[in-house]
């Protein structure tokens, strides 16, 4: 199969293969025009962007590929969705000459511009038309090691112009031409499935480049009992199959998926998807055109943006570092960016080329022949699983490329904090068998001490539940490679099932008559961005054994039990300011009610114990347990051992 050619005239026999099209978001939402086209004037005031007049009017854009250009008005096509990231495509593959089409109707001025890593501007070249016009443009991808990306402007004369659509195209034949089948993992959320599957019986031309669209429904509230379910799987005919499997979390979902693909002889790709997403397709079918041109097997990555907030930005180019084993994103103080304060072009670091670990499986397009070397997911459940992944791919030599303008929008974890819930135990678990896996550092680096540091910070806020569920994912990685097969069909309900023993997990929802502290709500100033008054140095040393110390040996007082002694806000309840008090009311992260947060001595001084001893285990065995999990690693991801746990659900 072709990677979608297109004729570029009568005269002309060569076969072109679109790289890139431009296109208009789906939905008619102004807040996510800025990350297709900017027609607004900026000005910068005290350093900061501002809109001076805001000229995006939904109203001109005609479909999913045209707009109206207003009369003496200037449009830039300069963003996310719409300019080319020329740095990923000469970095990455071997394509080196590139032509822009625009087609227009009217007098216009068509502008091409470029930008280098550090984000400054250069035009390459301007065109006048008029009338029907299809205007070329011969770009050449030999300076754009560092970063920068291309893209044009369109500017009408003293009438209104028609923007007709615009492709990169690209002579040179892909590396590889299998289709992608996708799989959709999703847990009761069928909803989101429905406007997925919407999405992409919407877009023929990028059904052209997908083989299967599996859906692996992992839960109770079934994709295939919603309204609307048999008009879009009559409209997807064959390429859509639902399949019925337990709740094996993200990764038994994701291996399936997988599974099910390298059964799928013309598939040489599975593109992961997540469930709660809302997807743009353009940027399906360029992971998979980015795919087919890179020059080695290459897991390409999505970046995401908030669901909630859409023209936020949240995750781009993640990394694990080494010291910690702790996954961040590149410039993490600069996330998230808000396109509609800047934009792509007033935005230096988006203009970097940024070399990436891993990319969340949100979104993810991951070769087939990677997969056939190195297995599927670890049998993780949730957490780590695609992190780790692409750390196996990146010592088996093949990279993971988080692309510019492949994106969708996933609900953020801005309204979380699932670090205190039942995911704590394979936030735990599963990075410290990451770690087991990959780390190159003695004994993980500072891993275990950091590890400990969060345990001391939990019970210093009296949230006494996580510690527990990061006390059995150590006794659990302690035990042996083996427990991750035995336990992951168990390991969340029963994970869930122990909150039952620790009251701080009741969210006490508004009922009308508002709950109260007894020396009401603490409400602290914010500094700056990324600013608090934390402790650090001597003083957070001092602070922690002052608090620990104070933690053992006090009983909180009576009155403090009976009532909580003061109430935070979930942003102003920070672990150095809950300890000094015996108990606190504390807000969801959600905002749905409320925690009620009491000092326990005695639950205090046990895990305090275990959390010293079982570390000290920990520390003293890892070389030990390295070797383990090292050695059990591609039976652990094998797809005879997917097959045996996976082969009678289907």
């Amino acid at each position: 199969m072709a990677a979608s050619p297109v004729r570029r005239n009568p005269e002309n026999s060569h076969v072109t293969y679109v790289l890139q099209n431009v296109v208009f978001p789906l939905e008619r939402d102004p807040d996510l025009l800025p990350l297709y086209a900017d027609p607004e004037t900026w000005s910068v005031i005290d350093e900061e962007p501002v809109r001076v007049s805001n000229l995006a009017q939904l109203g001109n854009v005609l479909d999913r590929n045209r707009a109206r250009i207003v009369a003496g008005r200037r449009v830039s096509f300069g963003t996310y969705f719409n300019g080319f990231p020329a740095s990923y495509w000469q970095h990455w593959t071997a394509v080196r000459n590139v032509t822009l089409t625009v087609r227009t109707t009217g007098p216009a001025t068509i502008l091409v511009y470029r930008s280098n890593g550090g984000g400054i501007k250069q035009r390459l070249e301007t065109r006048e038309v008029q009338g029907e016009s299809s205007t070329s443009f011969d770009l050449v991808l030999d300076q754009y090691s560092d970063g920068g990306w291309i893209w044009f402007d369109i500017a009408a004369d003293e009438t209104a112009a028609i923007f007709e659509g615009a492709e990169w195209t690209t002579e040179q034949e892909p590396v590889r031409a299998g289709k992608a089948s996708i799989g959709i993992t999703t847990y009761n959320k069928p909803t989101y499935c429905i406007d997925t599957l919407t999405a992409l019986a919407d877009a023929p031309d990028v059904l052209e480049l997908l083989d299967r669209v599996f859906v692996i429904d992992q839960g109770t509230d079934l994709v295939a009992d919603q309204p609307g379910y048999a008009d879009v799987a009559g409209r997807l005919g064959d390429t859509l199959e639902i399949i019925r499997q337990p709740n094996l979390g993200g990764s038994g979902g994701f291996a399936r998926a997988m599974l099910e693909t390298l059964d799928r002889p013309e598939s040489d790709f599975v593109q992961l998807l997540d469930d709660d997403v809302r997807i743009e397709p353009e940027s399906i079918r360029r992971s998979v055109t980015f795919g087919r041109y890179a020059s080695t097997p290459t897991i390409v990555g999505a970046h995401m943006f908030d669901l909630l907030d859409r023209p936020k930005l949240h995750a781009w180019a993640e990394v694990v570092d080494d010291e910690p084993f702790m996954w961040r994103a590149l410039f993490q103080e600069e996330l998230p960016h808000d396109f509609s304060v800047a934009n792509l072009r007033q935005t230096p670091m988006l203009h970097m080329r940024l070399d990436s670990d891993y990319n969340g499986w949100w979104m993810c397009l991951i070769p087939l022949s990677i997969i056939r070397e190195i297995g599927l997911s670890l049998p993780a459940f949730i957490k780590w699983d695609d992190a780790e992944f692409s750390l196996r791919a990146r010592d088996a030599g093949y990279p993971t490329v988080s692309m510019p303008g492949v994106a969708l929008w996933h609900v953020s974890w801005v309204g979380k904090d699932d670090s205190i819930d039942w995911q704590a135990y394979f936030h735990a678990r599963n990075r410290i068998v990451a770690g087991l896996l990959h780390s190159n550092v003695p004994k993980g680096g500072t891993l275990i001490r950091h590890s400990r540091r969060v345990d001391l910070k939990h019970l210093m806020m009296m949230q006494y539940y996580p510690v527990a569920l990061r006390h059995r994912a150590l006794r659990d990685i302690l035990s042996g490679p083996s427990h991750m097969w035995r336990t992951l069909p168990t390991a969340m309900p029963e994970a869930r099932k122990l909150a039952a023993s620790y009251p701080e997990t009741v969210i006490h929802k508004d009922s009308g008559v508002p709950m109260r502290a007894r020396r009401g709500r603490q409400v602290f100033k914010r500094l700056r961005k990324h600013a608090f008054d934390s402790p650090s140095g001597l003083t957070l040393r001092t602070f922690t054994l002052r608090t620990l110390v104070a933690h053992w040996l006090h009983q909180p007082r009576p009155e403090n039990l009976a009532q909580p002694e003061v109430e935070f806000g979930k942003g102003d309840a920070h672990w150095w300011r809950l300890p000094v008090y015996d108990s606190a009311l504390v807000s969801a992260a959600d905002g749905s009610g409320k925690n009620v947060y009491t000092r326990d001595r005695a639950k205090f001084r046990r895990m305090l114990r275990e959390t010293v001893r079982l570390h000290r285990r920990l520390e003293r065995e890892w070389p030990k347990l390295a070797r383990e999990y090292r050695k059990a690693l591609p039976e652990l991801t094998s797809e005879r051992s997917w097959r045996d746990l996976l082969g009678g659900q289907k």
